[in-house]
């Protein structure tokens, strides 16, 4: 029998809103394909003590079916091919988003231990593996005495993709299963007497075991991923065919959604996500661009930033980087690039562009730009002497996701061009009349400098009645106390109170509402739960916030983590730090606009124009560019032939 820890998880394949489908519907055709991973090879005694143990670089794993229609686990190496039929497994998938995973077959005494396999594709052969086994499982084996009298040709052939009707198969036999077993959840004690339960027991004992025993892999209400559209899925194809690639879009074209879609694409050992700030970092699960290179601000002379970079440590880190993303670029600037290009070189003795490593590159460069100091000059990345050879691919999502109003979306997208029409200069200039509280929901104010934002947010939770509470995070590495700081999206001491208007800094549950942005107010804290705040949301829902773990990778192959309530307060938020939000009702100033793309970057997080307040809109804070408007002209003008060698072969 499989083993409980794979049991059907719809938060792991389901977590994000798309069409309905039927039962027969395929859900997993991503793992038709071989898996490639680095294999270990242990064989066991029957004690469970391993024997002997080898270990298989970039073979290839792939599941089928014999000619007795049991599930087969193919294992290609080198030189020969194993055939495993399976009659009983145990899979732990802990660690499948880290690419790793151990199957256990116990009749065979033997472990397969997976590493370094792109996480999507593994996650969802995991699935592919343990629901056709299930499945097989509660059809029947056919006996060993029929197969050794059968006269069948051996073969292996591919198996058919997972489907919705397979989840209900097993998630039905799994109910049944629970049914069965009354007294699963009653709490162990001494004696065979019944025991007495208070109030609390009865009512919980039943919700516990919905909870189990829920439809929520019934097939009217399972949702598919959301697929990648055909323009995201061109990227795709060109940073697994090997290509540097760079993408960019407006806000909320999906950049960030493609980004991860790509990450969980490649082989984590070889693949290193960073950004140009600790924010964006945190979204794509990644480290900072800078603390990746080991230079620090770069600042220093070309000649002390390859040192830098050669100590031990960091240059084992380049040396292992086969694949480099690099998301929000725009705030990386093109002196930067170009000296992290030549140290790449040097510290990995490749002459190719960039020392060889692929880069994947998203941002749009007509949102926030590179922070310079003084009057030096400002210089974007399309702008660095390297950029032109390092970069093979360039392409533009165009489909907006973020809002439904296509009036608002042509709005956002001549703001993001630098143009206001004087039909926009209204349409904007009446959203201060616009009355976007809801259920005690307060505006969040989007500010241009953070020292603002402090401010506000100290003075309207000292305004507050009743007392404080105050979480402390608990952080796994304090000698990354630092480093944590900056890439954690919430801070080492959460201090709140009733009334405190806060907003969730992590995606809890996607199908509810529950996402990084949502914005509401603490109505209480809960005594049962270790005085957690209860939360309403603006859209109704109440929970209690606990906990959450972040996991950040910084230099070499050190995590660090920070366990906090994914709580801010949200009276105010920098521009900055909204980046890649989605906000349901926000309010801002635009007075104090002093780069271009900020406007843009700040209207842009509104969900919808109702849910928008500008308190002194003017024309004058529209700006955009003129050096970025070029470069995206030239990009368009290209547009065409790029796609069309996109869609032939390279």
């Amino acid at each position: 029998m499989v083993h409980p820890e794979i049991t059907i998880d719809a938060e792991l394949l389901f977590n994000l809103n798309a069409e309905r489908v039927t039962e027969t519907t395929s859900i997993c055709r991503l793992v038709m394909e071989r898996l490639q991973c680095t294999l270990t090879v242990e064989e066991l005694s029957k004690a469970g003590d391993v024997q002997k143990s080898s270990v298989h670089k970039n073979i290839y794993i792939s599941v089928g079916r014999n000619e007795f229609r049991d599930v087969v686990l193919k294992v290609e190496l080198q030189k020969k091919a194993m055939n495993f039929a399976l009659r009983d497994l145990t899979i732990h998938k802990k660690f499948a988003k880290d690419g790793k995973s151990t199957i256990k077959i116990p009749d065979r005494n033997m472990n397969l231990l997976i590493s370094n396999s792109p996480p999507d594709k593994l996650i969802y052969f995991l699935k592919l593996l343990s629901t056709k086994f299930e499945c097989g499982r509660l059809k029947g084996f056919i006996s060993e005495r029929k197969k050794l009298l059968s006269d069948v040709p051996k073969s292996f052939e591919e198996i058919s993709p997972l489907t919705i009707k397979d989840l209900k198969t097993v998630h039905e036999a799994r109910a049944k299963e629970l049914e069965s077993k009354p007294d699963m959840f009653t709490p162990k004690g001494k004696g065979t007497g019944k025991r007495k339960r208070d109030d609390d027991d009865k009512e919980n004992r039943p919700v516990q075991r919905s909870k189990l025993m829920c439809s929520s892999l019934n097939p009217s209400s399972i949702a598919l991923p959301v697929k990648l559209s055909k323009e995201q899925s061109t990227i795709l194809d060109a940073v697994l065919k090997g290509k540097n690639v760079f993408f960019t879009g407006s806000a909320g074209t999906g950049k960030s959604f493609l980004m991860r879609r790509i990450i969980g694409s490649l082989p984590p050992q070889h693949t290193y996500a960073t950004a140009s700030t600790g924010v964006a970092a945190c979204h794509i699960g990644g480290t900072t661009l800078h603390a990746f290179a080991g230079i620090g601000s770069g600042s220093a002379p070309l000649e002390q930033c390859v040192q830098l970079a050669s100590r031990p440590q960091i240059a084992q880190q380049w040396r292992k980087c086969h694949h480099l993303v690099i998301d929000e670029i725009s705030m990386v600037s093109g002196a930067f690039f170009d000296k992290l290009e030549t140290v790449a070189r040097v510290v990995r003795k490749n002459d190719n562009p960039f020392g060889g490593i692929q880069l994947i590159i998203c941002g749009d460069f007509l949102q926030l730009p590179p922070v310079t100091k003084g009057t030096d000059k400002k210089t974007f990345c399309f702008q660095a002497k390297s950029w032109s050879r390092c970069v093979q691919v360039n392409m533009e999502l165009k489909e907006v996701r973020r809002q439904n109003d296509l009036s608002f979306i042509n709005i956002l997208q001549n703001i993001r061009l630098g143009k206001c029409s004087e039909e926009t200069h209204q349409i904007l200039r009446q959203t201060v009349h616009h009355e976007i509280q809801k259920n005690g929901i307060l505006a969040t104010r989007l500010c241009t400098h953070k020292e603002d934002v402090n401010k506000i947010n100290q003075y309207h939770l000292g305004k507050l009645q009743g007392e404080e509470r105050t979480f402390v995070a608990v952080d796994g590495e304090e000698a990354y106390k630092d480093q944590l700081e900056v890439l954690s999206p919430v801070p080492k001491k959460v201090v709140l109170k009733v009334g405190a208007q806060v907003m969730l800094a992590k995606n809890l549950d996607v199908q509810r509402g529950l996402v990084n942005g949502a914005r509401g107010v603490v109505v209480g804290f809960d005594k049962k739960n270790q005085d957690y705040p209860l939360v309403k949301f603006v859209s109704g829902e109440e929970e209690v916030i606990r906990p959450v773990r972040w996991t950040f990778k910084v230099s070499g192959a050190v995590f660090i983590n920070r366990k906090q309530v994914p709580l801010k307060l949200a009276w105010a938020i920098s521009i900055h730090k909204s980046q890649g939000m989605t906000l349901d009702c926000v309010e801002m100033s635009l007075s104090r606009v002093f780069e271009a793309g900020q406007t843009y970057v700040a209207l842009s997080r509104a969900k919808s124009l109702e849910g928008l307040r500008i308190l002194d809109f003017d024309r004058s804070c529209v700006l955009a560019n003129p050096d970025v408007l070029r470069f995206y002209h030239k990009l368009e003008l290209t547009r065409k032939m790029m796609q069309t060698s996109l869609d032939g072969s390279w």
